[in-house]
């Protein structure tokens, strides 16, 4: 069987990412690292995940704080949540971009390298 077709329109990385997930009506930010990013979302993993739908204020730490609006599109239970992100200053998602072009470069430098040295002998 062929795998399903990616329904995503950004690629998503492999990369941890801290972010404070702040909820309506609650004081104290849920601190969390994401499992993967894109432009458009990412995913966390929690045992207890948020309900589909419901409303988050993120902030996303790279070199610098994002601050996102954000939508719960996935709920699995006892694994995590698929966040879209719905909201944020087009100088955020500049940097972004520019932190995920630069983690795509990196992942295909590393993986340019890993081709072209000789296999360890055991």
């Amino acid at each position: 069987m062929p795998p399903a077709p990616e329904r995503r329109e950004n690629p998503r990385f492999k990369i941890k990412v801290p972010v404070e997930i702040y909820l309506e009506g609650k004081d104290t930010p849920y601190r969390t690292a994401t499992s993967d990013l894109s432009l458009h979302g990412c995913y966390i993993e929690t045992i207890f995940p948020f309900p589909v739908g419901i409303v988050l204020e993120l902030k996303l730490q790279l070199t610098c704080t994002l601050l996102v609006l954000a939508t719960v599109a996935t709920s699995d239970p006892q694994v995590g949540n698929g966040i879209k992100f719905t909201k944020m200053l087009p100088e955020d998602i500049d940097e972004l971009r520019a932190f995920l072009d630069a983690a795509e470069k990196e992942a295909a430098n590393k993986e340019a390298s890993e081709k072209d040295s000789p296999e360890k002998a055991g």
